[in-house]
């Protein structure tokens, strides 16, 4: 078998995918045309905010979260419904948003900037001031980055 690299898995992933530009999924946010989800592991949408109105639902959960069939299903996602997914610069968002549509979700996209391009692009940033049950501030967050000698 030959090896494929993260990149090759991502340019396979992106080939059958809806790219948004930041401005699209502005559009489609501004006319409740979707639902936005950040699969961003909660450490950095602590640090860096996040989309406004967004959902998160990090990457390692995707599969588990939408699945109608698996245990760990989460009211609410829908196969019918809109979502558009957002990383940090589009590459977990890609295999996220390929993944779901092998579960079966035909309406999905991802923002093929990441939220990285957002954030270039001057789009609204909301704080996230909750880290859940693991962190309860920025703070926490950065603390527990930091290696002692």
């Amino acid at each position: 078998m030959t090896r494929r690299t993260v990149q090759d898995l991502v340019n396979a992933a992106k080939e059958n995918l809806e790219e948004l530009t930041v401005s699209e999924l502005q559009t489609e946010i501004s006319s409740n045309a979707c639902v936005a989800i950040d699969i961003r592991d909660f450490r950095e949408r602590l640090l860096e905010g996040t989309i406004p109105g967004s959902i998160s639902a990090p990457r390692g959960m995707i599969e588990w979260w939408f699945d109608p069939e698996s245990p760990y299903h989460k009211e609410g996602f829908h196969l019918e419904d809109r979502y558009v997914l957002f990383c940090s610069l589009g590459w977990r968002s890609a295999l996220a948003a390929s993944t779901l549509q092998d579960l079966g979700f035909s309406n999905v996209a991802h923002l093929a900037s990441g939220f990285t391009g957002w954030v270039e692009a001057k789009g609204d940033v909301e704080l996230v001031t909750s880290g859940g049950k693991w962190f309860n501030s920025r703070d926490e967050i950065i603390a527990s980055l930091e290696i002692d000698d």
